[in-house]
């Protein structure tokens, strides 16, 4: 078991933990809840031994190998499939050795080392890397491209890659759902309940840990609470719990005032001295509960427009997409003034597309879109977290808004957004993720948007920020779309879906559990009767191994070219004897890659034909 003993750790002068215990049990799943700056990502520091506690231990199994979610890795040049397998620290030492033994011409260690290596599960290893891979989101053709040509978000589901890919007894995730979208997040979910080591992690993701976990360690006043169950289990104790503290703090106080109105009744009166000293001794003594104080941080609304058009927004026959290349076709859509819209769609059907196009950030390249004279967008995407003026204070940023005339008002205002004190008036460049997204939708919402269009607005928000968030677009008067990965706050304010699939953009009927059920089955071929699109998987499945066959075929002659003028005796060249060893290396390592991906074809083609045509659904 992993177990955090008497620990008591400050940063700088102000308290983080005091005697924290905590105690997790080996195959347990824990989901480490707490408000901002309560210590969950410290916590994990601690049990990754980054950090050292003031006082106390941490202790687990010196057996236990531990992986976990790293959030900064310097870009590589190294290819997303052998970064991802570079978590196997194991496997690259064998590979490293058989290397090293085989240049030596040792062959009985180098049987060993082949033995350890099929032990090590080396020949799948590429194999399990490439569904890892795939259920993140990235497509065989991303596989060969290295780490650093990857954007930030990209790069961070390659490091989630490699940690599922690393072998651990004690898995450390820090929100891995961030950066993902719904498919992704599905696939994500599958794994970890089907992990059979220790879980720890940190998730904004409420569904995600709703299906995940079986345990909350909840930090509060640097302490750790542990609840049986999911998060939503965890949220119905903790109300409980909260309302027997206010019952019993309620029942304490009418104590106080009893004995403090005895006191001050009979101070004077010397026949009652001793009672009255008594009573003093027992109220210095009462372990008064304290005040409960349950309410969230954030207290904030979005300003709702004066007018509105009606319809907001009209789409007719448009295109859009960059350059000549159309991302949609054939758009024709409206938004009225009451509509709650979310958009769903699989990675890179579109989404952002769509939306930077009906927030006039995009112009389409064909057809037309009109806006309404009173239809003002609120427009909130992730690269606005960085366009934000990183020298300015909140503060200053708000100066811009005539929403509020005072100083007073605007210290109100950003109060209500969790910027309060010192924080309204620091730098944005201070600011994490979460304070920019929060400082971002605090400035769109005081504009009077007759329409907000919300791309993934949920990324870095806690759980607390996006409830207050489902709460205000509740109440919000104008139209919304909305895309996110956060089930929870679609089904909270969306009543209606549009579908983006084959360049196309359609009214869904279903709702988002619907959705997300359809999300999770394998894919098939759309707009095709089952059967067929059964023959037409295994035709394709079939080609795709044809293709690799010529693949190999052609690496197999250039090996061999390559090893006929290594051995002509007119080569003695160094350099071109370096440059043509490098080149068999590159060569070996394609017919490697061709021949993995060709196994993991054979195995998705006899699953096909197992299945076979005619018993498709």
């Amino acid at each position: 078991m992993l177990q955090l003993v008497d620990i008591t750790l400050h940063r700088g002068s102000a308290r983080l933990f005091e005697h924290l215990n905590l105690t997790v049990h080996g195959g347990h799943k824990v989901g480490v809840a707490g408000r901002n700056g309560a210590g969950k990502t410290t916590l994990f520091d601690l049990v990754r031994g980054q950090i050292a506690p003031e006082e106390g231990e941490v202790l687990r199994p010196q057996a236990w190998r531990l992986a976990w979610l790293a959030q900064h890795v310097a870009p590589s040049s190294r290819s997303a499939l052998d970064f991802v397998q570079d978590g196997d620290r194991r496997l690259r030492r064998i590979e490293r050795d058989i290397a090293q033994t085989g240049a030596d011409g040792d062959g009985h260690a180098l049987a060993s080392l082949y033995a350890e290596y099929e032990d090590a599960g080396g020949y799948q290893a590429r194999s399990r890397a490439g569904e890892i891979l795939s259920g993140l989101g990235f497509a065989a053709e991303d596989f060969e491209k290295p780490h650093r040509a990857f954007s930030g978000g990209w790069r961070i589901r390659l490091h989630l890659a490699r940690a599922l890919l690393t072998p651990s007894d004690l898995l450390l995730l820090d929100e891995p759902t961030n950066h993902l979208d719904l498919e992704a997040t599905l696939w994500l979910e599958s794994w970890v309940r089907k992990y059979e080591g220790t879980l720890l992690t940190i998730a904004h993701d409420r569904d995600f840990l709703d299906r995940t976990v079986d345990t909350i360690a909840h930090l509060e006043d640097g302490q750790a609470a542990v609840y049986s169950g999911n998060y939503s289990g965890f949220e119905r104790q903790r109300a409980e719990a909260l309302e027997h503290r206010a019952a019993v703090h309620k029942k304490q106080q009418r104590r106080i005032a009893e004995v403090r109105r005895f006191v001050d009744r009979f101070r004077a009166k010397a026949s009652k001295a001793r009672q009255v000293q008594s009573r003093l001794k027992a109220l210095e003594r009462m372990d008064v509960a304290a005040a409960v104080y349950a309410e969230s941080p954030y207290r904030f609304a979005f300003t709702n427009a004066r007018k509105i058009s009606n319809p907001t927004l009209s789409v007719d026959a448009a295109t859009f997409g960059y350059g000549q290349q159309a991302v949609l076709t054939d758009v024709t859509l409206r938004v009225y003034p009451n509509d709650r819209i979310g958009v769903l769609g699989a990675n890179g059907a579109g989404k952002t597309t769509l939306l930077r196009a009906l927030a006039d950030e995009l112009p389409p390249l064909a057809g037309e879109v009109a806006r309404g004279r009173h239809a003002t967008v609120g427009y909130f995407a992730q690269h606005q977290l960085e366009s934000l003026d990183l020298a300015r204070s909140p503060l200053a940023h708000m100066e811009e808004s005539a929403s509020a005339s005072t100083s007073q008002q605007r210290l109100d205002y950003l109060g209500g957004w969790g910027f309060r004190g010192e924080d309204a008036a620091r730098p944005a460049r201070t600011f994490s993720g979460g304070e920019k997204a929060r400082l971002v939708l605090a400035l769109l919402a005081c504009r009077e948007p007759a329409v907000l269009v919300l791309d993934e607005p949920t990324n870095h928000l806690d759980l607390e920020m996006r409830e207050a968030l489902a709460v205000a677009l509740q109440a919000y008067r104008g139209a919304l779309l909305l895309v996110s990965h956060d089930r929870h706050l679609l089904r909270r304010c969306v009543d209606d879906f549009w579908l983006l699939a084959d360049g196309r953009v359609s009214r869904y009927g279903g709702d988002m559990d619907a959705f997300a059920a359809l999300c999770a089955r394998p894919k098939r071929e759309s707009k095709r009767p089952p059967k067929a699109a059964a023959a037409l998987g295994i035709r394709r499945l079939a080609r795709e191994q044809e293709a690799l066959e010529a693949r190999i075929e052609r690496h197999g002659q250039a090996v061999a070219a390559i090893e006929a003028r290594l051995a002509a005796p007119s080569s003695t060249d160094r350099d071109e004897l370096a440059r043509l060893a490098q080149a068999r290396k590159e060569e070996l390592a394609a017919i490697a890659h061709c021949e993995s991906a060709w196994l993991a074809t054979e195995e998705r083609l006899e699953a096909a034909r197992n299945r076979g045509p005619q018993n498709a659904p």
